[in-house]
């Protein structure tokens, strides 16, 4: 396999776990997958659940000190609970002492509750569309699309909206904020009334911006339109994936960036020696999914040794994450893996592994890396 492979981590909290022990096992895991030649590492942020990753900025600094060559970054960034200005000031302080390898991924999931309201009452009266059924191409599930407006309406996710931003904040549009971020980075920046302001740390930063994206929507237009690589959120949102890297490639132009798309999509693997164990390890991942998906917020991660079958009422609402996750041996895993980035044309895969034991978690890594024949396993 010539295409790169890079991780996605959540620091997920195992149950009977704490933070801190997520936390030094997301640091762990990055100087493992440093060594086993995987090309990035990127963590997610996300707020008051059972995953550690609230801070990426601050993260993505302890990872950058903990290793020598690879790349760090945020996947990514959720700019409806921050600024612009925040966030170039705290990615170039980071910049400032570990320079050219950090990645900068934005994404509008602070922004997505308030359209959600919007659809819904757009929605109201209207009937139904027809329901898409799941299908295989070329070896890729594509599952019939998960209703998200349950979810970003929950009472919870609005409290902790309401605790995330100041009182009466209103964030500005996603594409603004892109657009001040990169300005900010590359000293144009100019207040609407026309005064200069220039980031210290910040302005000049050798920092890789990303756009992420789970559907044709919104964001992959905007990737596309600035010329920025975008990620692709297979292991999220596996139904709309293929319409947003479509809808990225057919709005790309040209940047200083980059002068042709790059496309990074995400993928769920637990890999282990053989099928029968790696699926044993991912058995709780649908009770893990469906906290989520309930609307309660990801619960510490279930030991299969002693949890219960899930029942078969929320199995069936997380049935799309379960066919679309990627559970096997590494000649099981990688093949299904290389279908993907054949259907999607990705440039490279970001794989994204949780389990409940931190060993198992490092052996399904390491297991893939050697399969997929990384460099540093080859070299090792």
């Amino acid at each position: 396999m010539t295409t790169p492979l890079s991780v996605l981590d959540l620091s997920p909290v195992s149950e009977g776990a704490t933070a801190r022990t997520a936390l030094r096992n997301t640091v762990d895991l990055a100087r493992h997958a440093e060594a086993w030649g995987y090309k990035r590492y990127w963590v997610a942020e996300h707020h008051f659940v059972g995953v550690a990753s609230s801070s990426p900025a601050v993260l993505v600094g302890i990872l950058a000190a903990a290793t020598s060559t690879l790349r760090v970054g945020a996947a990514a960034v959720q700019l409806g609970h921050t600024t612009a200005a925040a966030v170039v000031e705290a990615f170039g302080t980071v910049d400032a002492l570990y320079p050219g390898r950090l990645d900068l991924g934005l994404g509008r999931s602070g922004q997505r509750r308030a359209e959600a309201l919007k659809a819904v009452a757009e929605r109201n009266n209207q009937p139904a569309p027809p329901r898409r059924e799941t299908e295989i191409r070329d070896g890729v599930v594509i599952p019939a699309p998960f209703d998200p407006s349950g979810l970003l309406l929950s009472p919870r996710l609005s409290a902790a909206q309401s605790v995330l931003q100041q009182p009466g904040a209103l964030s500005p549009a996603f594409d603004q904020q892109v657009d001040d971020i990169l300005a900010l980075l590359g000293g144009t920046y100019r207040t609407p009334d026309g005064i200069e302001l220039h980031a210290s740390p910040g302005e000049g930063a050798d920092v890789e911006v990303w756009v992420f994206g789970s559907s044709a929507g919104p964001s992959a237009e905007l990737a596309g339109r600035l010329g920025l690589p975008f990620g692709a959120n297979y292991h999220v949102s596996p139904s709309t994936t293929l319409e947003a890297v479509e809808a990225y490639r057919a709005a790309f132009r040209p940047s200083s960036n980059l002068q042709k798309p790059y496309v990074v999509v995400s993928a769920d693997a637990v890999v282990a020696e053989d099928d029968a164990t790696a699926k044993e390890l991912a058995s709780t991942f649908a009770h893990w999914t469906h906290s989520i998906r309930s609307g309660h917020g990801a619960i510490p991660y279930p030991d299969p040794a002693h949890t219960a079958p899930i029942g078969e009422t929320e199995r069936a609402a997380v049935e799309d994450r379960l066919i679309t996750q990627f559970v096997g041996a590494p000649a099981t895993v990688a093949d299904r893996l290389d279908s993907l980035r054949r259907l999607t044309d990705a440039d490279e895969l970001v794989i994204t592994s949780v389990t409940h034991d931190h060993g198992d978690r490092l052996r399904s890594y390491e297991l893939l890396a050697a399969e997929w024949g990384l460099p540093g396993l080859l070299a090792a």
